[in-house]
């Protein structure tokens, strides 16, 4: 099925429900057995055995973000955060004295949790240039791990060669996990590119609507129990309510996720232009760096992107963005609002340095009416040249 079909129906079983299109909301922490029994053999035998182990409305979200995320994806643990999705499949697959590589580019949390948790385990965190591909393999020692991947990286948007890096880990093995929010599993596919485990945010585009906070880890048939039964034993799972939501947003991904792409190319090309904006970084741009590996491995692009004006005046950004009605000045992106906040990337770098002569913004393109969004922010460089 294509992904728009899978967006629809997959995790949908009416006839089990009643004929109720979508799954009902299972509250649940005790679950009773008929008898001792069939107690005793839940752990072999009872998909649904306790509330944090999951219900029939976590399995369906579960089976969906599986099926979107496509052929090799296994199975999908469904937790409470996109930053739980980050942490638990870390945990999963290192212990003290191993040492992982980590994308220079990575989300800030990120690099935190292996700075400070991971560190205080005895696990060593190095991180890489994100444009270093097949050059990843000079950096792999014997108690190598795992590589982190995010593509396209945060704040900056370095779109990774993924294919070349999972090659040589794959060879090396060392198993990859990827930061797939940006593409959603929608505009890229992890497993087909030789990633073993997926991981997203779902408040982001899944969800939709800025009102979820819930994560998925979608793992190869190789990790999925590993990750699963790590990620239990942390007593990490996601809220039915939450859920729910998931899953109702997952079935609009598809048209909100192109109503995204346009807007977000158009409003990219139209700051190109602008004389106050240095650089646009969008990979779907063919001024981009990152185009030509962008279009070979991905099919769109989210609303999300960073440009780089031309002051370091935080008075005079502040001014624009103060000012702006349609913008919302917020951490997360992915909802159907538009958002628009300063960005320090350099704040966040070992491995490679950014200067990119000005100061760095990151913008969401929401679903709102491009011509609008695009008046907010003549208007708001017009205050940034002027002075207010």
């Amino acid at each position: 099925m294509k992904d728009d079909t899978i967006l629809t129906h997959a995790g949908r079983e009416p006839f089990e429900n009643h004929g109720i299109v979508n799954p009902p909301v299972y509250h649940a922490s005790t679950i009773l057995f008929p008898t001792m029994a069939a107690y005793l053999a839940r752990h072999k035998e009872a998909r649904v055995r306790y509330g944090l182990s999951g219900t029939p409305t976590t399995f369906a979200l579960e089976e969906a973000v599986t099926a979107l995320e496509g052929h090799g994806a296994h199975g999908t643990v469904a937790v409470s955060s996109g930053l739980a999705a980050i942490t638990m499949p870390l945990c999963a697959f290192v212990e003290a004295g191993d040492h992982i590589l980590i994308t220079d580019s990575t989300y800030a949390p990120t690099r935190k949790f292996a700075d400070s948790t991971l560190q205080r385990l005895g696990v060593e965190s190095e991180f890489y240039d994100p444009l270093i591909g097949a050059g990843i393999e000079d950096l792999i020692r014997p108690n190598t791990r795992l590589i982190w991947l995010e593509s396209p990286g945060s704040h900056t948007f370095e779109v990774q060669d993924v294919p070349a890096i999972t090659e040589v880990a794959r060879a090396k093995g060392v198993r990859t996990i990827i930061d797939n929010t940006w593409g959603a599993g929608y505009y890229f596919k992890a497993f087909k590119h030789g990633v073993d485990v997926s991981i997203q945010a779902g408040t982001k585009y899944i969800a939709g609507h800025s009102d979820v906070i819930n994560g998925t880890i979608t793992c190869n048939e190789e990790t999925y129990e590993q990750v699963k039964q790590v990620t239990h034993g942390f007593g990490v799972c996601c809220g039915p309510d939450d859920v729910y939501l998931t899953l109702r947003g997952l079935r609009t991904m598809g048209v909100r996720l192109q109503r995204h792409h346009e807007n977000g190319i158009r409003i990219a090309k139209w700051l190109q232009d602008r004389p106050e904006v240095i650089r646009v970084m969008h990979p779907a741009l063919p001024q981009d760096p990152g185009h030509a590996i962008w279009q070979r491995d991905f099919t769109g692009a989210c609303g999300l992107f960073g440009f780089v004006v031309d002051t370091d005046d935080r008075d005079r950004v502040a001014v624009m963005i103060d000012g702006m009605k349609l913008y919302g000045i917020g951490s997360s992106w992915g909802g159907f609002e538009s958002l628009l906040i300063p960005s320090y990337p350099e704040d966040n770098r070992t491995a490679t340095t950014w200067e990119p002569g000005g100061h760095t913004l990151r913008i969401h393109v929401g679903l709102e009416d491009p011509d609008d969004l695009i008046d907010e922010l003549d208007k708001g460089l017009n205050r940034m040249k002027n002075g207010g």
